[in-house]
């Protein structure tokens, strides 16, 4: 465990902005720095949506974990959503889940590779909740990552877990992409499911798009941006939960969910939900 804090410690970068830290800062959060803070400033100058569009983004987790608690599902492996600190008190997807199952016992591992993530909510959460975990892991180390000691004890794997993919910003190539897909559906349980958020430029307007791809080869280099063809070329052979894939506004719209309600293309992302018979 030591090994490993002083592992994160090392990569820790204060002055290249990260984007679970980015939403962080977008939505009111206190896990950032200046340059994160300094990138969601770049990005409302260049398209003036940034804090709406994480806002939605985080609405939109927050019914894809309310949604399948409802159905039953009581397991959670969340993979870079940040854990934003942005959220109300009592209002983070741990609590949500919770909430939402009706159970006390409803369980959630967050995985992360961000040092300062991993630090605060392993400060904050862990020492306070006994059924949520923070794990550092990658998707794109995914085998390491389902193999993780905490990740196949913590969780039962006997039972329908849900996966909440919100790094697939990270992966680049499609074909390792499809690799990850097929991994979580031999990993999990009957009655799972994949939930997948990917970021897009398709409701941008073309006289924007130059700036838009320098601002993010200079703040988030190597960050995959998708077309919705190519996220629908991703899922085949899935079969999504309805809505299928959409703008993650409309995505089970909640009525106290207003970000980018009426311009949903200006949260910058699409969503979907798998259901893994």
């Amino acid at each position: 465990m030591r090994q490993r804090a002083i592992r994160n410690l090392a990569k820790l970068e204060l002055t290249q902005p990260r984007i679970t830290r980015i939403l962080d800062a977008a939505a009111g959060g206190k896990n950032n720095f200046v340059a994160d803070r300094d990138a969601v400033r770049r990005y409302d100058l260049a398209a003036p949506v940034t804090t709406a569009a994480a806002r939605a983004v985080l609405h939109y987790v927050g019914r894809v974990v309310r949604h399948l608690a409802a159905a039953g599902v009581d397991q959670f492996l969340i993979v870079g959503s940040g854990v934003p600190s942005g959220l109300p008190a009592g209002g983070q997807l741990h609590d949500t889940a919770r909430e939402a199952t009706r159970s006390p016992a409803a369980r959630v591992v967050y995985v992360e590779n961000d040092p300062m993530v991993l630090a605060a909510a392993r400060a904050t959460i862990e020492p306070v909740n006994d059924l949520v975990r923070v794990v550092e892991g990658d998707v794109r180390e995914i085998d390491d990552l389902l193999d993780d000691r905490v990740v196949r004890t913590f969780l039962d794997w006997d039972r329908p877990v849900a996966v909440l993919l919100m790094s697939t910003h990270s992966v680049n190539d499609d074909e390792y992409f499809h690799y990850v897909i097929k991994r979580i559906r031999q990993a999990v349980p009957e009655g799972s499911y994949l939930s997948l958020l990917q970021t897009t430029f398709d409701s941008i307007p073309p006289e924007l798009l130059p700036a838009i791809h320098d601002l993010l080869a200079m703040t988030l280099p190597g960050h995959a941006i998708r077309t919705r063809e190519e996220v629908e070329a991703l899922l085949e052979g899935l079969v999504l939960v309805d809505p299928g894939l959409v703008w993650v506004p409309e995505w089970r719209p909640h009525g106290h969910d207003i970000a980018c309600r009426d311009q949903p293309g200006a949260s910058g992302n699409y969503g979907a939900v798998a259901h893994i018979p």
